[in-house]
């Protein structure tokens, strides 16, 4: 059950950060934060990763 609410959220995160950073870099904004949205970004990513092997690890095992 959590898993049906973890994997969503960590997606949507993800995607969320993404739009961000592209509205800043086609609006010409500071490079400084378009840098900080892409750490926040891989971060995310790597969450999101590890969210899922664990939701489908977890739905592997009866879970």
């Amino acid at each position: 059950m959590t898993a049906n609410v973890l994997v969503p959220i960590a997606i949507a995160a993800v995607a969320i950060v993404l739009v961000m950073g592209l509205i800043n870099m086609m609006r010409g904004g500071d490079p400084n934060r378009s840098q900080q949205l892409m750490r926040w970004r891989v971060g995310l990513q790597f969450v999101a990763i590890v969210v899922i092997v664990i939701a489908i690890y977890y739905k592997a095992n009866g879970g």
